[in-house]
């Protein structure tokens, strides 16, 4: 049998790194813990995977028909969301047209008729497309506005504020 190797009185025997007194070594796993929870928590945050990503509101085909009388005209888009969770278009309005509202047609007994749209809900990873037919923006009074002119938009939802367009003047149908 071989005897343990003395390494001197300097060293201490292999194997012991460190000796912590009893209160300390009962708070050292909790703390530990914490801090392994705490680090793991903000790298799952940081890359993105904590919970839905928030809606992403891009506004396409915007137009406003050409009114054929001082009436009313409408304003139609294209409301995509690529993010992961709804948002709800609230309202919309024109600093040069004024306010607008959401209406939609509404078909009894044959005949069709505009009603208050209230707010539209704008689904994750959706598109809501507006259409004469269905839902759009109702100007109610509007200029006499030329073909191809560029009218400015403020479109509000509940998530994402506020989103400013311009939408293009184009013959009905169009």
């Amino acid at each position: 049998m071989t005897p343990p190797i003395d390494d001197g009185p300097d060293r201490a025997p292999a194997g012991i790194i460190l000796e912590v007194p009893g209160p300390l070594r009962a708070a050292l796993v909790p703390v530990a813990t914490c801090v392994a929870v705490l680090a793991l928590l903000t790298a799952y945050t940081a890359t993105g995977a904590a919970g839905e990503p928030p809606a992403r509101i891009t506004v396409t085909d915007a137009r406003v028909l050409r009114p054929a009388n001082t009436e009313a005209t409408a304003a139609l888009f294209t409301v995509r969301n690529s993010g992961g969770t709804a948002d709800t278009l609230l309202s919309v309005d024109s600093p040069v047209l004024g306010p607008a509202m959401l209406t939609r047609t509404v078909v009894r007994d044959g005949a069709g008729r505009m009603a208050p749209a209230g707010p539209v809900a704008v689904p994750a990873h959706g598109a809501v497309t507006m259409d004469p037919a269905g839902l759009d923006v109702m100007i109610q009074r509007p200029p006499r506005l030329p073909l191809g002119e560029r009218v400015p938009f403020v479109l509000h939802f509940r998530d994402s504020g506020d989103v400013r367009v311009e939408a293009v003047v184009v013959r009905p149908g169009a």
